[in-house]
């Protein structure tokens, strides 16, 4: 499905695809939680679903992009990269399928309430274990890794990789291994998550090729930023980022609660 866009709209999906990119080399998975609310309020794209499928194959291209870098730094550790992103796309595939069937108004008011709980989590102190990715990098529970493999593609599906924030917490939890590492990680799954959506989506006629390829245009420098801000930050730097980025996440869902809230007919 296309829609017919003004220039200025096509330069803001660039501008837009550029500050989802540079989030996701930073944070990791988080990123994708601006890529909707970017696309329907920023550019204007009228569509929900077409919103969430089209975002959903720029945040992969651009994931997989930016996992490149991560990688080459030795962020990446493969092994849990592959089973939870193997595990997380059936459930994404699950997830996606039953996105498409919702009210997209309604879709998007839910999507505002997890990014108000993606925004609380952000602001969870975390402490990495010394010398975490060096001790034990092979040893992590199988088990934890697949069930947290499959709620986080379920949710990533379903919100069109908005709740791709949760893959960096869930590796944490399933593994043990220190954030940086999760945020390299999580690139593969939010990558594998998201081609599993678009392409859900996009047999459906929910994507739009053309502003998909803008956004992907701006990612990709973006998220070269991104990603060498990531290595290089200190801690207590990138403990200041996330607070930021946490209280933009929270503005910008409270905003969508109070655009969606007419689909359960209520209205101020």
């Amino acid at each position: 499905m296309t829609v017919a866009l003004t220039l200025t709209q096509h330069a803001l999906s660039v501008v837009s695809g550029a500050a989802v990119g540079f989030t996701l080399g930073l944070i990791g998975g988080g990123g994708s939680v601006l890529a909707v609310p970017l696309l329907l309020y920023l550019v204007g794209y009228p569509v929900p679903h077409v919103v969430i499928g089209t975002t959903a194959l720029a945040v992969s291209v651009n994931a997989y992009l930016n996992l490149i870098p991560h990688a080459r730094a030795g962020n990446v550790r493969w092994k849990e990269a592959v089973i939870f992103a193997v595990v997380g796309a059936l459930a994404a595939f699950v997830g996606s399928s039953l996105g498409k069937v919702v009210d997209g108004k309604k879709l998007l008011f839910l999507f505002a309430i997890v990014m108000l709980v993606i925004a609380a989590l952000m602001v969870r102190p975390r402490k990495d274990k010394p010398g975490a990715m060096q001790a034990h990098p092979g040893q992590f529970s199988l088990w934890k890794l697949i069930v947290a493999a499959a709620l986080v593609g379920t949710l990533s599906g379903f919100f069109g990789i908005g709740g791709g924030f949760l893959i960096v917490p869930g590796l944490v939890f399933a593994t043990g291994m220190p954030m940086l590492a999760a945020i390299g990680t999580s690139l593969f799954s939010v990558g594998t998550f998201g081609l599993t959506t678009a392409l859900n989506y996009a047999r459906s006629g929910l994507l739009d090729w053309a502003v998909a390829g803008l956004f992907i245009a701006g990612g990709i420098a973006g998220g070269v930023i991104g990603a060498r801000m990531a290595t290089h930050l200190g801690k207590s730097s990138k403990g200041t980022l996330n607070l930021i980025f946490a209280a933009l996440v929270a503005g910008v869902a409270v905003y969508m609660l109070y655009r969606n809230l007419s689909a359960f007919g209520i209205h101020l």
